[in-house]
């Protein structure tokens, strides 16, 4: 479906505050730094005109940590019932693969149609506008005035917004529906490999005790329970790192961050562990 949005710089460059000088001066706390970058205008280009480092933050925090809980459910569960190593990597490494295509193809036909619905809703506002365009503005000015603006401000407001078509119905698609127009650039093919890069990535870490720990030392026979300490380690780091990592874009503390998402993991993977141990103990007796 064609997005009929126009830019608002028509696709050539113009200047605004940095982007990056605004998250250091809030990094720092730092007022007369803030100010600084908001006086000094840079030069930037459309595509440059918002922060996109953290555009796939979603799709790599949520792939990775369901890669990592996915198979160390397998690993954790498989320890539980004492099942053998080579079971353990026939079924991780299959199941990690599988699920990470299909959470790739299931981000990508996800936010696709959710895109779509976005933009039928969006053409039918902009049908809307054309069609009684004083109705249109009349609701936006009784919604800001739910929110505590007055009428006559409301209407100020209201009707210079209005005076830019594409602009207006953006804004009621938030306003009104509470949806977010994607930008003409969201590609979903993109978003759907990177979920699938994410959850393969990580969920291949908890294997690494079962894989990697053998091969580099293979006159060491190691144990079961050993290959399943192991595995445990990889898993508390990765977790623990995935954590940090998404604290480079929420401006938390990188600790708190690792850690709280470190011991909501844990908590996940000692219930695959009892679960397996369980099923296990019922069967065998």
């Amino acid at each position: 479906m064609p997005n009929e949005r126009t830019s608002l710089n028509g696709g050539d460059d113009f200047k605004m505050r940095s982007y990056q000088s605004a998250v250091a001066a809030y990094g720092a706390r730092d007022a007369d730094q803030s100010k600084l970058a908001h006086d000094v205008k840079v030069c930037v280009s459309g595509e440059e005109a918002h922060n996109i480092s953290g555009d796939n933050i979603k799709s790599v925090v949520f792939g990775g940590l369901d890669g990592i809980l996915t198979s160390f459910a397998i690993v954790a569960g498989a320890a539980g019932g004492q099942l053998s190593p080579e079971i353990v990597l026939i079924l991780g490494i299959s199941n990690i693969l599988a699920d990470a295509l299909s959470m790739g193809v299931g981000e990508h036909l996800s936010s696709k149609a959710h895109n779509e619905y976005v933009m039928s809703e969006r053409e039918r506002e902009v049908w809307e506008m054309k069609s009684y365009p004083a109705g249109e503005i009349e609701e936006m000015i009784d919604l800001y005035q739910q929110r505590g603006m007055s009428r006559d401000d409301a209407e100020v407001v209201i009707k210079r917004m209005a005076k830019y078509p594409d602009f207006f119905v953006d804004i009621m698609m938030v306003e009104e529906l509470g949806l977010q127009v994607p930008d003409e650039d969201e590609n979903t093919v993109k978003d759907g490999f990177v979920m699938f890069l994410s959850f393969a990535f990580f969920g291949f870490l908890p294997l690494i005790g079962y894989v990697i720990m053998p091969l580099m030392f293979p006159d060491i026979e190691f144990t079961e329970h050993e290959l399943f300490f192991l595995a445990c380690g990889v898993t508390a780091i990765s977790l623990f790192a995935l954590g940090a990592i998404k604290a480079n874009f929420s401006h938390v503390w990188w600790f708190k961050s690792g850690t709280e998402m470190l011991l909501l993991g844990s908590a996940c993977a000692c219930i695959a562990y009892t679960a397996g141990f369980a099923v296990q103990a019922l069967v065998m007796d």
